[in-house]
Parts: structure tokens; sequence; C-alpha cells
């Protein structure tokens, strides 16, 4: 399912035209955004969470060339955990 397919799903769902849907949608992915950002956690009980996890630093190799060794930085990623209650509805 792509971003559009979803809007046409919430708006049908909802009752709402599909401009005020992606407007909603839109709103929603900002909000998440920005948490994260300031690496709160959002938290949509019986969904799931977003988070941020810190990644260390650490040394690979390169692919190209497995001799050598890089270091590769440390970093934030963000990360969704399914929550209980969607966990059990796909594996329904």
């Amino acid at each position: 399912m792509n971003k559009a397919e979803l809007v046409a799903s919430m708006a049908e769902k909802s009752g709402l035209t599909k401009k005020d849907a992606e407007a909603a949608l839109n709103a929603f992915m900002k909000s998440v955004e920005e948490a994260l950002v300031r690496e709160d956690k959002v938290q949509l009980v019986g969904f799931g969470t977003f988070d941020v996890r810190e990644r260390k630093a650490r040394q690979g190799r390169n692919p190209r060339n497995p001799e050598q060794v890089i270091e590769i930085p440390a970093s934030k990623a963000p990360v969704f955990k399914a929550g209980k209650a969607l966990k059990d509805m796909v594996n329904a």
C-alpha cells in the first residue's frame, strides 16, 4: 500500500474527503518526525511505538575490498515496534 492508497482508505473509513485525509496523514507524519527529532517516543497503545535507537560506532569491511577495514560512525535510527494487538491481528 502506498501513500495514495492509504489516503483513500483513510478517507473511506473516516468519511473525510481525500484532501482532508491526506492533510491528517501529513500532520500525523510531521508530528511523529518532530517527536523523533527531539528523541521522544511516540506510543500508540495497541498499534505500536515509534522510537529512536542509538547505533554504536563499529568496524566493518569494505565489500569491494574485503581486506580493508572501515570505521562506521555512531548514528541514530528511527525504529517501529509493533504493539501486541497489532501483532495478534497480523498473526490471526
